[in-house]
């Protein structure tokens, strides 16, 4: 993955290579955001196997944010997206709208049908954001696809 950006924003899906800066951002934001149910490392490695992903942010090389991507095991092509999450510093400048873009083409190419969203009740701002981007994609699929 070359990355995507804008300016000295780069999105890329972190490799082996990179382990060391996802759990560093990960371990972040589950303290920024008081996760409870945290995956301990080596459940974390689970994130660079085929089938799922771990996006880094970086602006200008310095990881500013992140997301996940999951199969969800449940539900025929289905992924859970987990994680995102943009240091405080960094947003307003469209790095959550980044992330998010990576991780759906990613997640058309590795043939997943249905994304669902993990997240805390408490993280409104976040759950409204993905779901208007949400909503734009599903009328875009469904222009695209009827």
């Amino acid at each position: 993955d070359n990355g995507e950006g804008m300016g000295a924003i780069t999105i890329n899906r972190a490799g082996p290579n990179d382990l060391e800066q996802a759990w560093a951002i990960v371990t972040e934001y589950y303290d920024a955001v008081s996760v409870v149910a945290r995956e301990d490392r080596p459940a974390f490695s689970a994130y660079f196997n085929e089938g799922s992903g771990f996006w880094l942010a970086r602006n200008e090389g310095a990881v500013v944010g992140c997301i996940a991507l999951r199969p969800l095991d449940v539900f025929p092509a289905a992924g859970e997206v987990k994680r995102l999450y943009v240091q405080p510093a960094s947003r307003g400048q469209g790095i959550a709208g980044l992330l998010l873009d990576v991780l759906h083409d990613y997640a058309r190419t590795a043939g997943y049908e249905w994304l669902y969203l993990d997240s805390k009740d408490d993280l409104e701002t976040a759950i409204r954001f993905t779901i208007g981007i949400a909503r734009v994609t599903t009328t875009i699929l469904r222009q695209r696809y009827s």
